[in-house]
């Protein structure tokens, strides 16, 4: 999520004659996963301040859900752990300083925000996956700011200090024995759709050196590179969280926001041509070995760059994440606050949709997510009146993913309506169990009007998503004079579809 970074790269540019695609082509489909970030570090989308009441805290983040509602989203990745410090309850690690201005102080009126923010959001049919910094632990070296109780002070042996921040040591056991457990406390306390890691592991290069000549000198394990000894490092972190997460809750995904660019093809035959920045070398991050092992569910590479961008192009590293997807999902990173930028074909008006309708004729990539929140639902470059008005103004589903689960739920039963002058109440009763156990774990409502066909594949259809155990919904935008048709579906935790239910005709003279 770094800014700067999306500028490393030389600024020239080579401006495109024509466009791939136009803005008003309308290719939408039912299946596609639609995410926005939610960033807490530095209070960027929330809180919008920290010292906010209760009330006031509550109050913002329903109008984000709102606003992405309407926005056609159907996921949150909600940042809970920027700095080894919590805006969850259920945690041993204190409470950020986002949320009160001081760390380890609570919210006064007491209150979970991460368990409102998942009931909220599933209220409103998305899914909300946990976003973890793992290794980062402080924002700066002021000792003052630090609570007593927060594990840099506790277990000081487990950090090094780099451009003005600690950070957790990847090479220690104790270390990732410690982030697993943090993780898996998230992941069995709360009713998570997913765990998500960005593209923060080690920290981003500055003029020193990495202080961990020692570690390895200690424990190499045998390897005699001390690049691929800190990719090693990190790939064990992965495979363990990626393991505990599937020995727990099979349902819960787990995904990683790498940097745009895995490996340049001038270092790597397999890497993308590119010149720039690489996650691999950089960072330690060899998400291409984390995606082909199988550890991860999905793939969100940030591709925060425009279309013919020299160094980077944006339908260059598209193309390479999507031919490297490994048969898991690929899910596009776009930097909606690039917007503002004035250069580089940023400031022209159908930039970022053309990159929506450039990804969709890719089969390899199922959605996109977007840094961040307040980008968005602060409309930079007109982009949130695109979702709303063409991109998203229908309702996807996310993908399912057939690996952790591919059988449907059963059909709901005794679909049945009451009809009242400005309304129409539909209930049904609860599906059977299937084979691996499961019931619904939620509905979707599909609704036509007149003689129009009510097919369940066309996602003009969906009404409306509901997920948790509700066995009624409230139609209140029907009009006197028109009949509607009407059916639903069940959905599983994995969004795995049933069969539809009867269908009904309801008639208002």
């Amino acid at each position: 999520m770094l800014k700067k970074y999306a500028l490393l790269f030389p600024l020239f540019f080579v401006v495109a004659s024509n466009y791939l695609y136009a803005q008003n082509k309308d290719n939408a489909s039912k299946r596609e996963f639609r995410a926005v970030w939610i960033a807490t570090v530095k209070n960027i989308d929330w809180p919008s301040k920290p010292g906010l009441s209760t009330s006031k805290q509550q109050k913002e983040l329903v109008d984000i859900l709102d606003a992405h509602q309407k926005n056609g989203i159907n996921a949150i990745m909600f940042q809970i752990r920027p700095s080894a410090d919590a805006l969850y309850a259920k945690s041993e690690e204190p409470w950020a300083s986002f949320i009160t201005g001081k760390q380890g102080v609570a919210p006064n009126p007491f209150y979970d925000p991460l368990d409102f923010v998942i009931t909220e959001a599933h209220k409103r049919g998305m899914e909300l996956h946990a976003w973890f910094n793992p290794y980062r632990a402080t924002n700066d070296l002021d000792e003052k700011s630090i609570s007593e109780k927060h594990i840099t002070k506790t277990k000081p042996e487990w950090f090094f200090t780099y451009a003005s921040k600690k950070y957790f040591n990847p090479a220690l056991p104790d270390v990732r024995t410690y982030i697993n457990k943090i993780v898996m406390n998230v992941v069995r306390s709360y009713d998570i759709d997913g765990v998500h890691f960005d593209d923060y592991f080690y920290p981003y290069p500055s003029k020193e050196p990495l202080p961990d000549s020692t570690s390895f000198a200690a424990n190499n394990r045998g390897i005699k590179d001390i690049n691929d000894w800190r990719r090693d490092n990190v790939d064990l972190l992965i495979k363990g969280i990626a393991d505990s997460i599937r020995n727990s809750k099979n349902h819960v995904k787990f995904g990683i926001s790498p940097f745009g660019i895995w490996r340049n093809l001038k270092e790597d035959p397999r890497g993308s041509d590119t010149n720039g920045l690489s996650g691999y070398s950089a960072l330690y991050a060899d998400v291409l070995k984390w995606t082909e092992k199988g550890w991860l569910d999905y793939v969100n590479p940030q591709v925060y760059f425009p279309f013919n961008y020299a160094p980077a192009a944006y339908e260059k590293l598209t193309d390479w994440w999507a031919k490297n997807s490994f048969g898991k999902h690929v899910y596009i990173g776009h930097g909606v606050y690039r917007l503002t930028e004035k250069k580089n074909g940023w400031e022209i008006p159908s930039q970022m949709p053309d990159q929506i309708q450039y990804l969709r004729k890719n089969n390899n990539i199922q959605g996109s997510i977007f840094f961040s929140s307040k980008s968005v639902t602060n409309n930079l470059g007109g982009f949130q009146d695109s979702l709303r008005t063409n991109l998203y103004k229908t309702i996807a589903l996310p993908p399912t993913m057939a690996w952790l689960d591919h059988v449907p739920p059963s059909a709901p039963l005794s679909l049945k309506f009451i009809k009242n002058n400005n309304s129409v109440i539909l209930s049904w009763d609860k599906p059977y169990a299937v084979r691996d156990g499961e019931t619904a774990y939620g509905y979707v409502i599909y609704r036509t009007s007149g003689k129009e066909t009510l097919d369940i594949n066309n996602p003009k259809n969906i009404l409306k998503v509901i997920y948790g155990d509700v066995l009624t919904f409230v139609d209140n935008s029907v009009k006197k004079g028109r009949s509607y048709n009407y059916t639903i579906t069940a959905i599983d935790r994995l969004k795995n579809e049933s069969s539809q239910a009867n269908q009904l005709q309801v008639i208002f003279d």
